[in-house]
């Protein structure tokens, strides 16, 4: 099981129980309690594991004198938006992972659970409660409030002609609120793997090669193509040639869009593409960094009050005014309004860069001396090194390599930077020595 600020993760029957879902349904019950909340929001992914861990929840949180507000199959942006409503929301979701893993996702007041406060639940106690909680089913404003949103800040006044989009919600819990919004957008759109729990693909769209969308839109002519995750805050776009955009593009088509309607503060996580680097300093705006993790960008938002950002590494935009957490849905709405100007622009500025990212499976137990050892071998190759989120070797201008754990799994995530003609030589001696430091110490 992996517990972390990305909440709790486990493959369902193995290393994660029914048991475990009741214990920390009502850790997390005594939590909210704590400081007043005695409301909680529920959505669900379409995972097979999903319905029954979803009613293990309900009975965990009304034990705890919860009342809860069931929505059942929603994204997790729709919950997130709601949690501002309800105070607080909790998630059946293991996101991108196979599906045979499920999981629950924490949330306070419209955001994730930060460390601190992870650290102070998982060490709680689950208090008594002389009353149990009431179940409601209840309905999300989320379409309406997005399309407010676009009109309210000109996404919605291109004079080009509408793009015509391809939609691939996977089978998961974007399949009804995706093709709905885009309708309601009065955006043409072509759809696979539209039908709840039934897909041909793997539930992460950033690994998967989404041929049936890929052809989809090569043989209708579509501008674009959105596939997202189990729980619709991963959005993977495929261009008008049926090619995959990497993540670091997306969130950069994102934030080019809201540079061009007056945004001027972002936070992304430090392991984001130069290329949003250069963009926004083109335009006069600023640009600060967070530890990865969803939670993290949130948190830094939240101190310097930044207007968007997101984390390049899973294309999660985040415009904290409207949802802090990762938004997919979002993402391709606004995507779905880019002028060819906007478009051009995010593919010249991303050429200059290409971005590898892999992982090495390794004992967690070794992170440490790990990155202690890295740190001195990296010292004489490089013009400076950050620790805000394990290793970042600065290279020069336009290379960095990042070595960190992963917050969701047990690896070691390796990512690294360069220009296209430099970044394949130089993953490979990164991994080479990452694999012989870490062979010495195991």
């Amino acid at each position: 099981m992996k517990i972390s600020i990305s909440g709790i993760r486990g493959i369902y029957g193995d290393d994660l129980s029914l048991h475990d879902v009741v214990k920390f349904s009502r850790i997390f019950g005594s939590f909210i309690s704590k400081f007043g909340t005695k409301t909680c929001f529920l959505a669900r992914d379409t995972r097979p594991s999903s319905d029954i861990l979803l009613k293990t929840v309900c009975a965990g949180l009304m034990a705890q004198g919860i009342d809860i507000f069931n929505i059942g199959i929603a994204p997790t942006p729709v919950a997130f938006r709601e949690s501002r409503k309800y105070k607080s929301a909790l998630i059946v979701t293991a996101s991108h992972n196979p599906l045979e893993w499920n999981g629950l996702k924490f949330v306070i007041e419209g955001r994730g659970i930060f460390e601190d406060e992870l650290d102070s639940m998982l060490k709680g106690s689950i208090s008594s409660s002389t009353t149990y909680g009431k179940e409601y089913d209840v309905h999300s404003s989320y379409i309406q409030d997005v399309i407010d949103l676009m009109k309210k800040n000109g996404y919605t006044e291109n004079k080009e002609k509408k793009k015509i989009i391809g939609l691939d919600p996977g089978g998961g819990a974007a399949c009804g609120y995706a093709p709905e919004l885009f309708k309601a957008l009065g955006q043409k759109y072509h759809s696979v793997n539209d039908v709840a729990s039934i897909s041909s693909r793997t539930p992460d769209p950033t690994s998967d090669d989404l041929f049936e969308l890929c052809e989809l839109v090569k043989g209708n002519n579509l501008d674009f193509g959105f596939a997202f995750d189990m729980d619709g805050d991963r959005l993977v776009v495929i261009d008008k040639n049926g090619r995959k955009l990497s993540p670091d593009l997306t969130l950069l088509l994102c934030i080019t869009n809201t540079l061009h309607h007056g945004m001027k503060k972002y936070v992304t996580s430090i392991d984001t593409t130069n290329a949003v680097r250069d963009l926004v300093k083109a335009y006069g705006a600023t640009l600060d960094y967070s530890k990865v993790g969803e939670a993290n960008v949130v948190q830094k938002m939240i101190e310097l009050g930044a207007d968007a950002g997101g984390e390049g590494s899973s294309a999660g935009f985040i415009i904290p005014d409207f949802n802090m957490c990762r938004d997919g849905i979002l993402a391709g709405a606004i995507i779905s309004s880019s002028s060819e100007k906007v478009i051009e622009e995010c593919m010249t500025m991303a050429s200059k860069y290409k971005v590898i990212r892999s992982k090495i499976p390794i004992d967690s137990s070794k992170y440490s001396s790990l990155i202690e050892k890295l740190e001195d071998k990296f010292k004489e190759d490089s013009y400076d090194l950050l620790k805000l989120d394990g290793l970042k070797v600065l290279v020069d201008d336009n290379s960095w390599i990042l070595i960190r754990p992963s917050n969701t799994e047990h690896a070691l995530r390796i990512s690294i930077e360069s220009e296209p003609d430099k970044v394949s030589e130089l993953y490979e001696k990164m991994k080479e020595r990452v694999i012989s430091i870490y062979e010495q110490i195991k």
